[in-house]
């Protein structure tokens, strides 16, 4: 317990050796360490300093959570990086979903490893003013289960937050794990001190995910963590017409592939058909979606996102929507949506000071 770090043999929830309930609450009944940590010195952690001098180069810090898995958190995280940049912006983008680190494949940075300097870790760099953090870079095999206990992924969140040496950087985007677990208290609480900007909130329109948003929006009050805003991921189907493909089905359940067919029917009789843009609910946002959400829970709403098959292809390619001219539908959205970030939150003046 050297430092004040949890030990990797602690029971689940175990609230830290420097807790005033160390070793007396209920979630010590039965741990190795409960004698010691009821008997230790208490005391402000040493980390948590050497986590505060880190961070005094970082203007800006910004969470990315989601409620539940598969809403495409870190797929925004990565073009909100990917913007500011473009922006000119100096990014820092860490990844702290240490059992599924997807940064690394949506930055296209796969393959690549950490090095250290006698600054400490150096980030994996896409562009000058870009660079990335993940235990994705750290793992022998990228098929490999993370397979840590809580106190084992807190250690290491600490060790992203006091080791990584970032310069200066404008903005420090953390995407976070889906849920409201120890990743998340323990990175609250080791940024306390230096000053999180917000939290950006991720869903998709259906209620089983904006069950789990509500949570996530208590869970930002608990903690003191201001919520910037709420995306509507994958807000309906979007791509242009010419991208389908048209079939025809048979009594039987076959399935024929007549898009020729209809291309050259289109071209005959409706040829202005042919730059439209198709849109199709996938979810049901009956309920009335995140923007009803937001209005109950007094939360800003950024937008909405379309589910958009040229932006999933950035992100399997890791590379930037906005630098893709197919990306026809989701990057105007992304874009609107971080242009009012930049505007509402007064960040623009940074580049007119010459950030």
């Amino acid at each position: 317990m050297e430092n004040g770090d949890i030990p990797e043999d602690a029971n689940e929830h175990c609230p830290g050796p420097q807790s005033e309930s160390a070793g007396k609450s209920d979630a010590c009944e039965g741990c190795p360490n409960q004698e010691i940590c009821a008997t230790a010195p208490k005391g402000p952690d040493p980390d948590l300093v050497a986590i505060a001098e880190r961070m005094a180069t970082v203007k800006h810090k910004i969470l990315v959570l989601s409620g539940k898995g598969g809403v495409g958190k870190s797929t925004f995280s990565a073009q909100l990086a990917f913007a500011l940049a473009a922006r000119d912006f100096q990014v820092g983008l860490l990844d702290v979903d240490i059992c599924g680190p997807s940064i690394p494949k949506m930055l296209g940075l796969e393959g690549q490893e950490i090095h250290q300097s006698n600054l400490g870790w150096s980030p994996v760099y896409v562009e000058s003013n870009l660079g990335v953090m993940s235990i994705g870079f750290m793992l022998p095999n990228p098929d490999e289960a993370v397979i840590w206990r809580g106190p084992r992924k807190n250690g290491l969140i600490k060790q992203f937050l006091k080791d990584v040496y970032w310069g200066e950087l404008d903005f420090l985007i953390v995407d976070a794990p889906p849920g409201t677990s120890d990743e998340h208290i323990s990175i609250v609480q080791c940024l306390d001190a230096t000053g999180v900007d917000g939290a950006i909130i991720v869903t998709t329109p259906q209620q089983v995910s904006l069950i789990d948003v509500r949570k996530e929006v208590n869970f930002c009050k608990k903690v003191g963590v201001k919520v910037l805003g709420v995306v509507e991921n994958m807000s309906s189907l979007c791509q242009p017409i010419a991208d389908f493909k048209f079939m025809r089905i048979s009594d039987d359940g076959e399935q024929k592939d007549v898009t020729q067919w209809v291309w050259e029917y289109m071209k005959e009789k409706a040829p202005e058909m042919l730059n439209l843009i198709a849109c199709t609910e996938v979810f049901d946002s009956s309920g009335g979606g995140a923007l009803k959400m937001c209005n109950e829970m007094g939360v800003p709403f950024l937008g909405k996102v379309p589910l958009d098959p040229q932006l999933c292809k950035a992100a399997e390619e890791g590379t930037s929507c906005f630098a893709n001219k197919d990306c026809v539908v989701s990057a105007p959205a992304l874009k609107k949506i971080i242009e009012q970030l930049i505007e509402t939150n007064g960040w623009s003046i940074l580049l007119s000071n010459g950030a």
